[in-house]
């Protein structure tokens, strides 16, 4: 399935270009902390694109990008993603549950906590991890920057030792290999590197107060602005200022424009609430909770609530900008 310009779609074409919630296959091994006492429970999606999962058992939805990738974690109560950083965009929505997100060193430079429908816009080059701090099941989603999402995932030293331990070891091609299973490192492939104390002092550390306010945005407050347009979420003249690589916005049944509308960049639709529906040149098809939709370049569509009731949806546009940004601000156009 190309991502190519295109007039008209079948409804085949078009169901090919949507991941259903339901459809959602996890990886359960797609990082070296999948067997670390505390982490060894989280479920890992590539939707569009392969992301930066470090496993060969990864399966992955719709492998064209559109420029940038959207991937999920689900996880259990309790359950904890290790602190990583990434060389590209990071952005999280919540779709179900309470999170915990911490940075740092050490994860204990700063905290958020996010609830349904909140979305964080992650600062590249910090090392960052994630725990559902819920009473059930939740799933956060997941946008990263640029067609190969940066080349892979940087890990604070010490989940790269605490894996080990637990017999898996993540070589210098980016694969892991897990010795619980035989399974060793291939001639000519040594271990991936740990970070030097002096490589570490490139990763700042920024307090809960340098990101919070410029970084999260919390549902109800995007709720309040989308009353009769859409809320402009991420992008240079947004809520939250940055450009990433792809723009963000978030759309209510209160300011959803029913005109059909034809684009010349890339569109994912990304459900958080309620059940909407998509109508197109060549059919139609409902989208609910967790679905994700695909829309191509030059297709002719609508989006419109399907049901009555509490509806939102997130909205991502690629952009020609740089997939990438620092943390004082916006990357440069």
């Amino acid at each position: 399935m190309g991502l190519d310009q295109t007039a008209t779609l079948t409804q085949a074409e078009m169901e090919a270009r949507i991941v259903r919630y339901g459809d959602l296959r996890p990886c359960k091994t797609a990082f070296i902390d999948a067997h670390t006492p505390g982490s060894d429970q989280k479920e890992n999606f590539t939707i569009i694109g392969g992301g930066v999962s470090e496993s060969a058992d990864q399966h992955v939805h719709i492998t064209d990008t559109p420029g940038f990738n959207i991937g999920a974690a689900g996880q259990p109560p309790r359950c904890r993603n290790s602190l990583h950083s990434h060389r590209t965009a990071e952005v999280f929505f919540v779709l179900s549950g309470r999170w915990r997100f911490f940075w740092g060193r050490w994860g204990n430079a700063g905290e958020v906590v996010l609830e349904e429908g909140d979305i964080f816009n992650i600062p590249t080059g910090i090392f960052r991890g994630f725990e559902n701090i819920g009473t059930d099941y939740g799933m956060i989603m997941a946008i990263l920057g640029g067609d190969d999402a940066g080349g892979g995932v940087i890990w604070a030293p010490q989940v790269i030792e605490d894996a080990a331990d637990h017999g898996l070891v993540l070589g210098e091609n980016g694969k892991l290999y897990d010795t619980k299973k035989g399974q060793s490192l291939p001639d000519g492939i040594g271990p991936m590197p740990v970070l030097s104390d002096e490589a570490l002092k490139a990763f700042p550390e920024p307090t809960t107060q340098d990101v919070v306010p410029n970084y999260v945005a919390r549902f109800y407050d995007l709720v309040a602005l989308s009353d009769r347009q859409p809320a402009r979420v991420i992008g240079p003249d947004a809520l939250l200022k940055d450009r990433p690589g792809f723009d963000v916005d978030f759309i209510t049944c209160h300011s959803i424009d029913p005109a059909p509308y034809t684009l010349d960049q890339h569109e994912v639709l990304m459900v958080q609430k309620g059940h909407w529906r998509v109508t197109w040149e060549g059919g139609t098809t409902a989208l609910a909770p967790g679905d994700t939709c695909a829309v191509p370049p030059g297709l002719s569509h609508s989006v419109t609530p399907a049901m009555t009731g509490d509806c939102a949806m997130y909205r991502v546009r690629s952009t020609d900008d740089p997939a990438g940004r620092t943390l004082n601000g916006p990357s440069a156009a």
